[in-house]
């Protein structure tokens, strides 16, 4: 696995949400990033989170393994602690790619993704809805 991604979900009125932000440049995302060499996919799922969204969780397990075109790298997709205590939205300094200010809110999980979405992050949201359909309870 070459990128981890740290999803965090919650319920809210009986729905699910999933955590995304939207990129100044690129759109709406998942967080997601490099695993540092010998690195476990749980550490670098709890420090990508850390630093991309300023928040502390930890990763439950793996979610899956996704790769979306045999010429991109492979994702670890951990599904991390609820994040029912976090706030319905916020904005994190972000120092990649020379600092952005990313904007943090909730997705419901099974709506489609619009317009304004990153084409690779509408994928991957469609890879973790099933992977979490296959959860047991």
């Amino acid at each position: 696995m070459e990128k981890a991604c740290p999803v965090v979900v919650r319920k809210r009125n009986g729905q699910s949400e999933i955590l995304v932000f939207k990129h100044p440049l690129a759109g709406v995302q998942l967080v997601k990033g490099s695993i540092e060499r010998g690195e476990p996919v749980f550490t670098a799922s709890e420090r990508e989170l850390r630093e991309e969204a300023g928040i502390l969780l930890k990763a439950q397990h793996l979610l899956c393994e996704w790769q979306r075109v045999p010429s991109e790298p492979i994702w670890g997709i951990c599904l991390m602690e609820e994040g029912e205590s976090l706030p319905e939205d916020w904005s994190h300094f972000c120092e990649d790619d020379g600092g952005h200010i990313f904007e943090y809110f909730w997705h419901p999980l099974f709506e489609t993704p619009d317009e304004d979405w990153h084409p690779v992050f509408k994928d991957a949201l469609y890879v973790i809805r099933q992977a979490l359909k296959d959860e047991p309870n």
